[in-house]
């Protein structure tokens, strides 16, 4: 096993994200004392009780005090807040990173508050699930996904590589990348899907039609895997949807031309446009299987009771 990376590791945030990176700290030996901060009673209570940090602390001031890394694992839209009030304390050499999954947004708000000598690198862990809060955490959660760091100009390389040793270490695998270009690539590939899923269910939950009762006792295999997108945190989402907004329209209105030449196909009886278009996305889908950044099992592979 390899030596500590760092001395005294602090997490802003105890939910799902947060506090399965405690438990990778503490699994991989990363970090020789783990510390949690969170506002909320109950998500403390809940992190004592599971165990999965050495100390935890309701003020965030008080954590950071002495941290050689800090990471914020708070909803987006609290980060800039989060930040404004560590800041004071923050140590020169200190690394301040983010796993937030919009950079542009989080390095506006943040950025301001980094006290000169403190290493800020913008990050993104892709990994979760639609459960939350620190009861939901486990330490493979990070294991054989990527992790996107957005280095900014000037950026300590000694530091820099010292947080991709880290996330390495937690299982993923680290790549950089442009601000912009990481917010516009998650705006497809993340923000808006959940904002069709959460869409499509609101939708049929308002159908005058179908009953709620029915839509539970009938809901095939394309609405149970939007149900399970839609359960996902709402205040986080929330945050991202308005903290991305520019790139989410962008990528709302290519898809609002792109159905809108769905549903002329299907008016028009057009079977060839329909089957050129499902065979690319199930290209797609295989691709995504064979990158191992899922699995091909019914249902994703998700036990259920």
């Amino acid at each position: 096993m390899s030596d500590p990376l760092f001395q005294r590791a602090v997490i802003v945030g105890l939910g799902l994200v947060g506090s399965s990176l405690a438990r990778a700290l503490r699994e991989q030996k990363i970090a020789k004392t783990i510390i949690g901060a969170d506002a909320d009673d109950g998500v403390r209570q809940q992190a004592d009780e599971l165990g999965f940090c050495d100390v935890i602390e309701s003020d965030a001031t008080r954590a950071v005090a002495g941290a050689d890394i800090v990471i914020l694992a708070t909803p987006v839209g609290s980060m800039g807040a989060a930040a404004e009030l560590i800041g004071p304390e923050l140590a020169p050499g200190t690394i301040l990173t983010d796993v937030g999954s919009v950079k542009g947004a989080v390095i506006e708000a943040v950025g301001p508050h980094v006290p000169k000598g403190v290493h800020f690198i913008p990050g993104h862990p892709i990994a979760g699930t639609e459960q939350s809060g620190p009861g939901a955490g486990f330490a493979a959660l990070f294991h054989g996904r990527w992790c996107i760091l957005t280095p900014l100009v000037g950026t300590d390389d000694a530091a820099l590589a010292k947080l991709t040793t880290m996330w390495n270490r937690c299982g993923s695998q680290v790549e950089l990348m442009d601000v912009g270009h990481h917010d516009l690539v998650l705006a497809i590939t993340s923000h808006v899907p959940h904002l069709i899923a959460y869409n499509i269910v609101g939708t049929a939950a308002d159908l005058e039609g179908v009953t709620q009762q029915e839509v539970v006792k009938y809901s095939a295999g394309g609405f149970r895997d939007f149900t399970r997108i839609a359960a996902s945190d709402p205040t986080m989402w929330r945050d991202v949807f308005l903290a991305n907004k520019d790139a989410v329209l962008e990528m709302l209105g290519r898809f609002s031309e792109d159905l809108t030449a769905l549903q002329r196909a299907i008016r028009w009886g057009d079977g060839d446009a329909l089957y050129d278009l499902f065979t690319r996305t199930r290209d797609i889908r295989r691709g995504i299987i064979d990158a191992g950044q899922e699995t091909d099992e019914p249902d994703f592979g998700r036990k259920h009771d």
